[in-house]
């Protein structure tokens, strides 16, 4: 049975992939595994990036998140945040850094953060976010949906966080459907980019990173799956825009509410 194949769920939790048993033995361990990989391959995060995505991944971090709606004058959470890559583009729309939180489970991504953000950090899971209900206007998430447990639990804390009226929108990469397009990104993304992520200096790690990026994106539900969840979560206006036939953008809302005054 290949990854794709297996069912999605641990019990009755709609996880986004089912446990990937090669790097950690049961599903309670994923949140470790992923913790410690992520920590000990932060400072090379960024380069590898860059690497391949070739300039193109500031501009359309930034489009992406314009075209879902983010404005001045709102506050954006960003989930995941990583070293920065989309909370780096919400400052740039929004003007004001103090307008952008950053929460990630990783203190080793959190450190490179500070190193090109002034934005408030706070280490934590998406299933469990430390923040207030109706405290923000807008809830991002940049190529990390693959890595949270549980996809219901997630998407009921962006709900609870939003405004009524709030936006919400997840960047992800997914398996192409055509044969040859799989063929060439498994390829690509299973084989040459975790080689070469090794020899640009981030080490074993590092390739494991990479090799463990691919396997969630290969493992991962289908589009149908995330958007069933999202509504589920009581999101409206659940769309996913697909670009070159793997990057996709999930945009939805939180349903303003009818009694609410204009802020």
């Amino acid at each position: 049975m290949r990854p794709q194949d297996a069912p999605a769920t641990s019990g009755l939790r709609p996880a986004p992939h089912p446990p990937l048993t090669a790097y950690y033995a049961a599903e309670e361990d994923r949140d470790g595994f992923v913790r410690d990989l992520f920590d000990t391959t932060a400072a090379s995060y960024d380069r590898i990036n860059r690497t391949f995505s070739l300039g193109s991944g500031a501009w359309y971090r930034r489009r992406a998140l314009w075209r879902a709606g983010l404005r001045p004058g709102q506050t954006l959470l960003d989930v995941a945040i990583g070293t920065g890559l989309v909370a780096r583009e919400a400052v740039r729309i929004l003007g004001r850094p103090a307008d952008v939180l950053g929460l990630d489970l990783s203190e080793g991504m959190l450190r490179e953060a500070r190193r090109t953000l002034t934005v408030p950090l706070v280490r934590g899971r998406a299933e469990a976010l430390p923040f207030g209900d109706a405290s923000v206007d807008f809830v991002s998430m940049g190529y990390a949906l693959r890595h949270v447990a549980d996809l219901s639990v997630a998407f009921a804390e962006y709900h609870r966080v939003l405004r009524p009226g709030g936006r919400l929108l997840l960047l992800e990469i997914g398996r192409p459907s055509g044969r040859l397009a799989y063929a060439a990104a498994r390829f690509y993304l299973g084989r040459v980019v975790p080689a070469l992520s090794r020899w640009l200096g981030g080490g074993r790690r590092t390739k494991t990173l990479m090799q463990y990026y691919w396997d969630t994106i290969d493992a991962c539900v289908p589009a149908a799956t995330i958007q069933q969840a999202l509504a589920g979560a009581g999101f409206t206006q659940v769309t996913c825009d697909v670009q070159f036939g793997i990057f996709r953008a999930y945009m939805a809302q939180r349903p303003a509410s009818p009694f609410a005054w204009p802020r």
